[in-house]
């Protein structure tokens, strides 16, 4: 049916009449609605992605028997300092993930990165910390849904759209209300907190517009334009209630001291943050290390270890070191150096694609190389090789043409306390679907025959 439906679709863009209306109204809707990532458009593209709703209901059901098992380490992790260290946390991250944020759920809010195919559903890492594109995925939904062309398509087939604003406000409240142990009396206000000047600076300013028209008065500011007195975590005369922290804990890190008011009022329990310091235990590609690892397997059910086996590629730190591959011992130093055509390797914490070493790709002196600098980083990953989605999309050109071009699909299913409640997909030419280093997204409809 999938394939029907794509054929479908680009059968209508040979249609001179849908094709130019159809993207002249997403160039001035991505415009509009301020679809812009660092200066250039968010989604060059003329076609979302379609998955089933059978294929939806299989990712929902995997990603949340999956979060189950995250919940589950972070609940260890808090307990036991060796898994503390098996995940990578610094001291100072240890620091701030020790204090206790109000509320039981690790990640309120949370990203899962993943690739779909017809024989295969793999998870390649998790945002835990502060995902994006949730505000974009909404914007970009309300675009394509009056493209002519999607207005044609949908006689044939029923699409489902999905809404992520919605349900971040609702995660933004009910944190608070567990956080304070009671309904608030007065509608919560609400900081948007980020560094300045980030190519992410449009998001925040759709998540405000949306807030504020729900009722609830927002505010985008930076760690140095917040005060905390008497109590109470201030940006000017705007006093803050609940903190939407896009900040990332590696970006705070070297201004903390610089800055502490955001450290200080959370430390002092005056502010709910969503997220909190602590989703930084998860937020470690570590995470699926610890996962995979036979070692850990007490921490999970029956059917969370036979879904893990199932979607989470097999991951380990690289070390000089005894380990296992699916059962059998391995050196694992040997292993990585000669099985480069199935394993990647990425450092434990970061993101936009720096620093990955893609073994497939690589010639045998490039990967001797990768693999000296994961030992001298001393925080890095070995990751197993997962089938990859590809796809052929309407790439636009810059000239307004339409190219028909094969891309790399990644699939980033939106949680919101646990739950999968919307969904983006990430397009790129390259092996890294990374719209930080210059892919683009999509939003994900979700079809059936009529």
């Amino acid at each position: 049916m999938l394939q029907d439906a794509v054929s479908y679709y680009h059968e209508l863009l040979t249609e001179r009449e849908v094709a130019e209306s159809s993207r002249a109204m997403l160039d001035e809707g991505l415009e509009r609605a301020r679809l812009i990532f660092g200066g250039r458009s968010l989604s060059p593209y003329l076609r979302p992605h379609f998955v089933s709703e059978e294929d939806f209901a299989r990712v929902t059901r995997v990603c949340e028997t999956v979060w189950g098992a995250i919940q589950k380490v972070k609940d260890a992790a808090v307990e036991d300092d060796n898994l503390l260290k098996e995940l990578g946390l610094t001291e100072d991250e240890r620091e701030l993930v020790a204090i206790d944020p109000g509320y039981s759920e690790v990640s309120p809010t949370a990203r899962l990165d993943s690739f779909l195919t017809d024989k295969a559903y793999s998870f390649v890492e998790l945002n835990g910390e502060s995902p994006a594109g949730i505000a974009y995925a909404d914007a970009a939904y309300d675009i394509f849904n009056k493209l002519p062309v999607m207005r044609r398509f949908s006689e044939r087939y029923n699409v489902r759209r999905l809404h992520g604003r919605r349900k971040m406000l609702d995660v933004l409240l009910r944190a608070h209300a567990e956080y304070m142990g009671r309904k608030p009396d007065h509608a919560p206000r609400i900081a948007i907190v980020d560094l300045k000047d980030l190519p992410t600076q449009k998001e925040f300013e759709l998540f405000k517009d949306y807030f504020e028209g729900e009722g609830y008065p927002s505010i985008i500011c930076s760690p140095d334009e917040l005060e905390f007195t008497n109590n109470r975590l201030r940006s000017k005369d705007f006093e803050i209630d609940i903190v939407y922290k896009r900040l990332l804990v590696n970006e705070y890190l070297p201004i903390i001291n610089d800055y502490p008011a955001l450290l200080d009022a959370y430390r002092a329990g005056a502010v709910c943050m969503v997220n909190s310091f602590r989703s930084k235990l998860i937020h470690k590609k570590a995470l699926f290390a610890v996962l995979t690892d036979e070692r850990y397997a007490r921490l999970f059910t029956k059917e969370e270890l036979e879904t893990i086996a199932a979607h989470v590629p097999w991951t380990r730190h690289v070390r000089a070191e005894k380990s296992r591959y699916y059962g059998k011992e391995i050196d694992l130093l040997d292993f990585i150096s000669k099985t480069s055509e199935r394993l990647v390797l990425k450092p434990n914490d970061d993101y936009g694609g720096h620093g990955i070493y893609i073994g497939w790709n690589a010639d045998e002196i490039s990967w001797q190389e990768g693999i000296r600098t994961a030992l001298a980083n001393g925080d890095y990953l070995v990751q197993e090789r997962v089938p990859t989605a590809r796809e052929v999309f309407p790439a636009l050109k810059e000239d307004g043409s339409i190219e028909f071009a094969e891309q790399l699909v990644d699939l980033d299913p939106l949680l919101f306390y646990g739950k999968v409640g919307s969904a983006f997909t990430r397009l790129s030419f390259t092996e890294l679907a990374n719209v930080t280093s210059g892919g683009g997204m999509v939003p994900t409809f979700i079809i059936s025959e009529k």
